[in-house]
C-alpha cells in the first residue's frame, strides 16, 4: 500500500532524476472525454489532486484538441516549476479549423483544431514548442510519442509503419536532441499496447513508457513480454488506464468500447473474490497496477473532485494478503505477479 503523494525518484539513461508520485494525474478526461466539463470543474479537479499531494501530471495536445493542456496550465503555471513533474506528447499537430470542422464525437466541446499525425523532426519540435506555450511553463520533463500502436492506426502493420516514420523523418532525432540538450529529462512513447514498447527497446534508447490499459487485474501479458526487458534496460513504466477504461471501476466500458463476454466473465470472477474478502474492486485494480518494481507511477484519469478523492482512498485501502492469494489460486493473475505487501 502506497500513499498517493509518496515520491519515487527515477534515474534516466542520461543520469537525470525524475520524481514521480505513486499516484499521478492523467488529464484525458479534462479534455471533455465523453463528458463536457466547465473550466471551473476542471480546475477544481486538478486542485483536489494537488491538495492530495499528486505531483506528476500527464497530458497531450490530442486531449480536447488543446483543451486539457490549457486547463492543466491554469494550475501548473502558478506553481514553482521544480515542485511537479510534467509529461506531454508529440505525434499530432493541431491545425486551426472552422468550428463546423471540429470532430466532437470523442471530446465534447473540443477546441477548434483538427489533429494531424506528424512524427517528423519539424512536427515533434513544433508540437513541443506549442505545448510549452499552451501550458505556460518553461520546461516539460518527459515527452512521449503518442499512439504509435495498432489500436489507433488500424493494425500492426500500420503501427510499425508509423514507428518507421518516426525514425525515417527525424522525429526520434528531435527527441534525442531535446534530451541531450537538457530541454527535457526523458523521452519515450505513450501507447495502448505493449508491442510498440518492445519494438522501441530494439530500435532506440527510450527512458520511459506510458502503457495504458495493458497491465491490469485482467490483463497481465506485459509481465512476461515487456517488464523483464525494461528492468534489464533501466526503462521505467508509467501505468495509465488501470481500470481498463472503466470496467474495473464500476463502469461499463473496456478499451473505450463495449465489454467482450470473456472480459465480463473474468471481471465477474474478480468481483466475487473481492466480495469474499471485503475488498473494493477499484482499490485492488489500482494497487495491483502499482506493484511491479518497474512501475514508476499509476495515472488514472479523474474527471471530478470526488473521483480524485476516491482514487486516493483506493490506493490506501487495506487489502489482506489472502485476497491476492485467492486471485492467484483462481488463475485470475499469474502466480509470479507482484502484489502489494
Amino acid at each position: 500500500m502506497a500513499m498517493p503523494g509518496s515520491v519515487h525518484a527515477f534515474t534516466t539513461r542520461a543520469g537525470q532524476s525524475v520524481e514521480f508520485t505513486a499516484l499521478g494525474f492523467g488529464t484525458a478526461c479534462l479534455g471533455n472525454y465523453r463528458k463536457k466539463l466547465s473550466d471551473d470543474e476542471a480546475l477544481n479537479t486538478l486542485e483536489a489532486g494537488w491538495e492530495m499531494g499528486l505531483r506528476y501530471f500527464d497530458t497531450a495536445p490530442f486531449y480536447g484538441f488543446s483543451l486539457a493542456e490549457r486547463r492543466l496550465g491554469q494550475l501548473l503555471s502558478a506553481k514553482p516549476r521544480d515542485s511537479f513533474t510534467l509529461s506531454t506528447k508529440v505525434g499530432r499537430i493541431l491545425e486551426p479549423c472552422d468550428p463546423s470542422q471540429t470532430n466532437q464525437d470523442l471530446y465534447l466541446g473540443a477546441a477548434n483544431f483538427i489533429p494531424q499525425y506528424d512524427y517528423s523532426y519539424d512536427g515533434v519540435m513544433r508540437s513541443y514548442e506549442e505545448s510549452l506555450a499552451r501550458i505556460g511553463v518553461e520546461r516539460i520533463d518527459i515527452l512521449y510519442v503518442h499512439d504509435i500502436d495498432a489500436l489507433v492506426h488500424g493494425g500492426r502493420e500500420a503501427a510499425v509503419a508509423r514507428t518507421r516514420e518516426l525514425f525515417d523523418t527525424g522525429g526520434w532525432k528531435a527527441l534525442s536532441e531535446l534530451r541531450d540538450n537538457g530541454d527535457v529529462k526523458a523521452v519515450g512513447i505513450g501507447v495502448n499496447e505493449w508491442q510498440p514498447c518492445k519494438l522501441m527497446l530494439e530500435l532506440a534508447d527510450p527512458d520511459l513508457f506510458l502503457l495504458a490499459g495493458r497491465y491490469t487485474l485482467i490483463e497481465t501479458e506485459p509481465l512476461e513480454t515487456l517488464f523483464p526487458k525494461c528492468e534489464a534496460r533501466g526503462v521505467g513504466i508509467v501505468i495509465g488506464g488501470p481500470y481498463n477504461s472503466g470496467i474495473l471501476a464500476g463502469g461499463e466500458t473496456y478499451n473505450y468500447g463495449d465489454v467482450p463476454d470473456e472480459v465480463m466473465q473474468k471481471v465477474a470472477k474478480v468481483r466475487t473474490i473481492c466480495a469474499d474478502h471485503g475488498v473494493t474492486l477499484p482499490a485492488a485494480a489500482l494497487q495491483f497496477a502499482h506493484a511491479p518494481s518497474v512501475v514508476t507511477s499509476v495515472i488514472p484519469g479523474p474527471m471530478s473532485v470526488e473521483e480524485v478523492r476516491s482514487n486516493g482512498a483506493f490506493l490506501q485501502e487495506e487489502i489482506p494478503p489472502a485476497f491476492w492469494r485467492s486471485l492467484k489460486d483462481e488463475g485470475v493473475i499469474p502466480d509470479k505477479a507482484p502484489v502489494p505487501i
